[in-house]
């Protein structure tokens, strides 16, 4: 037991494992870039598929090279997977405050299980068993009927309303910088990928947190059928006043993120 975890807490460290990340990373900003566009298409009324990961690989596998390239973006999401389930294990040697340590595993392990329901989607489109059609009411009503559903949903709720404005902070107080080397933060380049990615956690940030809304919304009124993914808590956008408007600002906020985890990529600070 001691080697493996000797073994595994190299792999943490290996500069391999970087160039995993990079790869993960990339993949991950064309999930975002894939699902701005199905947002914008959205907002003009344009909409094929869901505005959601799951319909960002089904809408991908309908190009050329499109099966492919879905292969390619669940393994990258499985090397970050693998990258924060380590840094769950070994990661955060250097931080002194054990409760501070701990509950930044604790959201690596989250990451980790954000990054593993994207790489089982694109897994099941390359394996032609994915329709890009989303399951969360069907979700939500299982959860419901079990002993103090309503309240678990409700937990749920504040949970994904809680990482919402978590990204909203870390967009508006630049935070994230921290994921960039100096390299990363300096000159024109530098100022343009923080431009990117304040604008793309924040409007990443919006559209969770409208998602963790239906939920509450769900458990509230007990019906499940009033929660929803990503794709849901757009369309609830759209039928706002302005909501085209609101919405395109939002995808195209998406597809910032997007182009910041390139940024990332390219200047991996870890």
């Amino acid at each position: 037991m001691n080697a493996a975890s000797h073994t595994a807490e190299s792999v943490h460290g290996s500069p391999w494992l970087d160039h995993a990340i990079r790869a993960g990373l990339i993949a991950y900003g064309v999930v975002h870039l894939l699902v701005g566009w199905l947002a914008l298409q959205l907002a003009f009324g344009e909409k094929e598929d869901q505005a959601s990961n799951s319909g960002a690989m089904h809408y991908l596998a309908q190009q050329p090279l499109g099966g492919f390239l879905v292969w390619v973006i669940a393994i990258g999401m499985l090397f970050l997977v693998i990258w924060r389930l380590l840094e769950f294990a070994f990661g955060y040697p250097e931080e002194s405050d054990e409760k501070k340590r701990w509950r930044k595993r604790a959201t690596s392990l989250g990451k980790a299980i954000i990054y593993g329901a994207i790489a089982y989607s694109a897994f099941k489109t390359a394996t032609g068993d994915g329709g890009g059609k989303g399951g969360t009411d069907s979700t939500t009503a299982k959860i419901m009927d079990l002993p103090g559903g309503q309240l678990i949903v409700g937990v749920i709720a504040l949970a994904i309303i809680g990482y919402g404005i978590s990204l909203i902070v870390r967009g508006w107080t630049e935070k994230f910088r921290e994921n960039l080397d100096a390299q990363g933060q300096s000159g024109q380049d530098g100022s343009a990928y923080v431009v990117l990615g304040k604008v793309g956690y924040i409007a990443k940030g919006v559209s969770i947190a409208i998602v963790g809304g239906l939920f509450g919304y769900a458990a509230i009124t007990h019906n499940a059928k009033k929660s929803g993914g990503l794709d849901q808590a757009l369309q609830t956008v759209l039928e706002q006043p302005f909501g085209p408007v609101l919405l395109t600002a939002i995808a195209i906020g998406i597809a910032a993120y997007g182009l910041f985890c390139f940024a990332r990529a390219k200047h991996l600070s870890r």
